[in-house]
């Protein structure tokens, strides 16, 4: 993990914060660690602090009342939550569920000092609302692409951005379905039909591609 004695700097709306504020964020602030596969919070829990995450990766996804789950987004180093945001700002419980898909390192900004600063610095409110609107446009992005784009075209974009430098995907088929919101077997069938053109190759708990040429024009299909 990086030294986070100066953590405010590595986000540019807080990095432009006066003096004050920024010490009032460094004082007030924890710096948490949490393990892989960690739930960082859940459905009818009321957030506390706002999380601004430093290191790792933090999958947000969503989970039907029949347990049908989609992931919704993933927050990355240097973002925070908007769901968080959401929930702290309307005083309501979560509804959805974040996963620590690696170890995170995040700094913890208690819900007292987040109000405080949304009400009284205008930097910090505006950084806030910025990463809010831009987090709520990918949602839509994504509500867009569930509804009305092609399962192979979604399936195809998925596995290029989930793969390594190597071309390979460390997945599996219910992992990608709970990525794309749909069945498994419906997953399977679909790289069964890749796999057939010879695009990737699957082995347990992985998807290797072989035509990565091939999968991003699929990808970058217009319906």
């Amino acid at each position: 993990m990086k030294n986070t004695t100066d953590w405010v700097d590595r986000f540019a709306g807080l990095s432009q914060l006066d003096g004050p504020v920024k010490d009032l964020l460094l004082k007030r602030t924890k710096i948490v660690t949490v393990p892989r596969d960690t739930m960082i919070f859940g459905p009818g829990n009321s957030p506390e602090n706002m999380l601004f995450l430093l290191d790792g990766t933090v999958r947000v996804q969503q989970v039907s009342e029949t347990g049908h789950e989609i992931v919704l987004y993933r927050i990355e180093a240097g973002e925070s939550c908007v769901l968080t945001t959401a929930c702290l700002l309307a005083y309501e419980d979560y509804s959805a569920e974040g996963i620590a898909e690696t170890a995170v390192q995040a700094a913890a900004v208690p819900r007292a000092v987040f109000d405080e600063l949304v009400s009284q610095s205008k930097p910090f409110r505006s950084f806030v609302f910025a990463a809010f609107s831009k987090r709520i446009t990918d949602l839509f992005l994504m509500i867009d692409e569930v509804a009305f784009q092609r399962l192979d075209v979604r399936l195809a974009g998925r596995l290029l951005k989930l793969s390594d430098k190597s071309n390979r995907v460390a997945t599996t088929h219910q992992k990608l379905s709970i990525e794309l919101g749909t069945a498994r077997e419906v997953i399977s069938r679909q790289l069964q039909e890749f796999q057939r053109r010879g695009w990737i190759a699957q082995a347990r708990g992985r998807v290797d591609i072989l035509d990565r040429a091939q999968i991003s024009q699929l990808a970058a299909h217009e319906t």
